[in-house]
């Protein structure tokens, strides 16, 4: 009998201690859905559209600040809370010169947007203008009053996929790579065919065009460089040579 009554004892303090835990949670439930309410409908927390400073904007350097207000259209006159963030965040990710980006709520009313720009490497020309790359065959819009130098890389479309522009980048990447501080002269390198690149040169204030095929870029150019002097006494109107062949250097007409 005893064993009885210590047993229902038992059960009935387990009893008490679910429903307290019970009603702790439901309590701690319904006060969370007071807070989600009040912040996500209280005018204080609103993003304001006639404050300047409702979206920060930091990292900032070539992209639109326009585009990137646009993103946040949607959000203006109501709560930060209520901003679909990783969405935001996937949109802005849309835009061309924007690589990377974060966005935080700042107490009470601002959200602050993170932008890490994409770095261009060459130029790539296309009818009717002048576009950008980066290394990974992003193309870029060239921003107004912006000054960059680097070399014209041909052989890349407007079409291409993706893969095939990070490619040809990746290829004309290894030319300038292996080509170290002789890359200053280059002006243009041609990847459209990755196992046969061709460049062009300024030597002697005289643009050259090279065939270099797929490896020992610096090299052959080198090599072109030391025998200079003497191709073009033998042909001087000459401007187009072929550095593929190890044993020689081939005027191309």
């Amino acid at each position: 009998m005893a064993k009885e009554v210590k047993t229902r004892r038992i059960n009935w303090q387990l009893t008490f201690s679910l429903i307290g835990l019970a009603l702790i949670t439901a309590s701690a439930a319904m006060g969370a859905l007071k807070v989600r309410h009040f912040v996500s409908s209280d005018p204080q927390f609103n993003l304001s559209r006639d404050r300047a400073d409702a979206i920060e904007i930091e990292g900032l350097k070539y992209a639109s600040r326009a585009k990137i207000r646009r993103v946040f259209a949607a959000d203006f006159e109501r709560s930060i809370f209520t901003a679909p963030i990783e969405q935001r965040r996937r949109q802005l990710l849309d835009i061309d010169w924007v690589e990377d980006a974060s966005i935080s709520r700042l107490w009470p009313d601002r959200l602050v947007v993170r932008i890490r720009e994409r770095k261009p490497v060459a130029f790539v020309l296309f009818h009717p203008g002048v576009l950008l790359i980066d290394s990974y065959g992003v193309l870029l819009d060239q921003p107004l009053q912006a000054q960059f130098s680097f070399p014209v890389l041909s052989g890349v479309r407007r079409q291409d996929a993706i893969e095939s522009r990070r490619e040809r980048v990746r290829a004309f990447l290894d030319v300038e790579q292996e080509m170290g501080y002789l890359a200053k002269d280059v002006s243009e390198i041609d990847t459209g065919d990755v196992n046969n690149i061709r460049i062009v040169a300024q030597v002697e204030d005289r643009p050259v065009e090279l065939l270099l095929g797929d490896s020992d870029f610096g090299r052959r150019y080198q090599n072109f460089l030391n025998h200079y002097a003497e191709i073009r006494k033998r042909s001087p109107e000459v401007k187009r040579f072929d550095l593929r062949l190890e044993d020689r250097i081939t005027a191309r007409e």
